[in-house]
């Protein structure tokens, strides 16, 4: 299983949809015997698969790494777990913009890549 995560790296990583499918192409010929329906899977889903690859490396990195998404989602959890109920949508969006604020002053963090979020 590991070296077929790591074969299937190469798809993710391509520099564009072209070359995507061919390390899917490839990818298919070595492991189609052995995990047949992950390979179907990748096939069937491959036109909302592929759009991922109109963004560049960095954003899509991001993407497949919810890491940071997540951490920017528990802070919200955190801010907002105490409020049973918000006056307006407003007051919400508030809360949740200074709590952004807050965030990215004292707790962001780089990526390896240098990204800052």
């Amino acid at each position: 299983m590991k070296k077929f995560s790591n074969d299937f790296k190469a798809v993710y990583n391509a520099p564009n949809e072209t070359a995507a499918y061919s390390e899917l192409e490839g990818i298919k010929e070595t492991w189609r015997g052995k995990y047949p329906y992950a390979i179907r899977n990748w096939e069937n889903n491959w036109e909302d698969v592929s759009s991922f690859f109109q963004f560049s490396q960095e954003i899509r990195k991001i993407m497949y790494t919810t890491n940071i998404l997540e951490g920017l989602n528990r802070q919200y959890r955190k801010v907002t777990k105490t409020k049973s109920v918000f006056p307006s949508e407003q007051s919400l969006e508030k809360m949740l913009y200074r709590a952004s604020e807050n965030i990215t002053k004292n707790g962001h963090r780089d990526t390896r890549d240098g990204i800052r979020c």
